[in-house]
């Protein structure tokens, strides 16, 4: 396998022992640096009796307190600072959808290693300085579209600034503009598959070969139907906006796996219930150290994703390890009948029966003081035309690959096409009318 020659590139084949040595210094100079700048790192340091000396080696991460998203919140805007405003050159910003925004800062090198690890990520995916990108992720306080600029630019790639949303001009580009990849939400690129369709244009005349899609999760299923509606190679990237945003990691071209760029991210997997570290291969919590970052470093946060640590090298011959595609995070769990069930399960078990569109959605509601759930399934216009008796038949199809999937019956109602919301950002799937349906008394 070919290696990419740019010295930026050289950390993706980096030997093993190497790599480790430079996390360990990496990671010792974090340490030192929140303990001298962070005011809550060091009394948690204080109360376990650590001192940045007490580093000596990657094992000895496990020693660390971990961080959560309640502690960003709680030193609201930028208690968790570890530079001077007059060093922060620029501020990003969580939704705050579920409360106080999660507020982020930038030094002019925290820019730099993020437009490096969006480089690396799109020469990961097969992209090239020949290529046209069309960024429609959110400009903006989300790190998505800034993010994916600054890395396409540093790549050398033509930057199509186009942001999210305006369905019909984002066609007019895809088809005018001579565009190669398309940087969005893999819901978004979805709902565009469909407008492209009603137009009439036929998805291979467009010049489009790749597409990098994240900021939520989705099943190989989806993928599966991208890469077949589109006709293009779909990519899985990674980011949090605590970590710096997207490029923590992202899938190369053998898509077995997301590599994370071990050079600026350290990363563990845990046990979500006792915070125990778990060996290479097994499910749980995936909890990053920041190893580069000046503005805003973290120490063991806690991301709620579960995934696992791949065993193994990639067939692409980077020496970066992988962690599995990230379906579920453990704050999604619905609990339904006693049964632990994903939004992912049941992505993958609609998109499993033919005919449907990947457009649903999660119901939750209560009733006797139990948690009870209904899947609303899009159909295909033509299926919706036909009889009764076949839709019917259509909605048991449904209802026993989510029996299979989840071992529940789950009631399913069967929607027109176009009346489920479509999102220009990430799809709201789970509508929760549980406090709707508070009984009296």
């Amino acid at each position: 396998m070919k290696h990419d020659l740019r010295p930026e590139c050289a950390s993706d084949y980096m030997d093993p022992d190497a790599l480790r040595a430079l996390q360990l210094a990496r990671l010792q100079e974090t340490v030192r640096r929140c303990h001298e700048r962070v005011p809550l790192f060091r009394q948690r340091m204080d109360k376990r009796g650590l001192a940045p000396d007490d580093i000596h080696s990657l094992d000895d991460l496990a020693r660390l307190p971990f961080t959560d998203k309640n502690d960003l919140r709680d030193t609201y805007p930028y208690g968790l600072f570890a530079e001077p405003m007059s060093n922060i050159v620029r501020i990003h910003a969580s939704s705050g959808t579920t409360g106080k925004p999660i507020v982020v800062g930038y030094t002019r090198e925290d820019l730099g290693v993020w437009s490096e690890v969006m480089m690396r990520s799109f020469i990961m995916a097969g992209m090239d300085e020949h290529d046209v990108l069309q960024n429609a992720y959110g400009y903006g306080l989300f790190t998505g579209g800034l993010g994916a600029h600054g890395g396409s630019e540093r790549l050398g790639s033509t930057v199509i600034p186009i942001s999210g949303g305006n369905s019909e001009r984002q066609m007019l580009v895809l088809k005018d503009f001579g565009v190669t990849a398309i940087c969005c939400t893999p819901s978004y690129f979805i709902h565009l598959i469909e407008h492209i369709k009603e137009t009439g244009v036929p998805l291979s005349e467009l010049k489009l070969r790749v597409g990098i899609f994240g900021a939520e999760p989705w099943s190989d299923a989806m993928r599966a139907y991208i890469q077949r509606e589109a006709g293009i190679r779909a990519h899985d990237i990674y980011g949090l906006t605590e970590i710096i945003g997207p490029g923590v990691g992202i899938e190369c071209r053998e898509q077995n796996g997301l590599h994370i760029f071990e050079d600026h991210f350290l990363m563990e997997i845990v046990d979500p219930d006792t915070g125990a570290v778990l060996p290479d291969g097994a499910e749980g919590e995936l909890v990053i150290t920041t190893l580069t970052k000046k503005a805003f470093p973290m120490v063991r946060y806690r991301t709620h994703d579960i995934t696992a640590i791949m065993p193994g090298r990639c067939a692409c011959g980077r020496t970066l390890r992988r962690i599995r595609r990230i379906r579920s995070r453990c704050d999604d769990m619905m609990i339904i009948r006693g049964v632990n069930v994903f939004p992912s399960q049941i992505e993958a078990a609609l998109l499993s029966v033919e005919s449907t569109l990947p457009h649903y959605q999660i119901i939750l509601t209560r009733k006797g003081g139990l948690d009870q759930m209904e899947v609303r399934v899009e159909v295909t216009k033509e299926m919706f035309g036909d009889r009764v008796s076949e839709l019917e038949a259509m909605r048991k199809r449904l209802a026993h690959a989510i029996e299979h999937t989840t071992g529940l019956r789950i009631p399913v109602i069967l929607a027109e096409p176009h009346t489920i919301a479509r999102s220009e950002g990430k799809a709201k799937r789970v509508i929760d009318r549980r406090a709707e349906c508070a009984e009296i008394p």
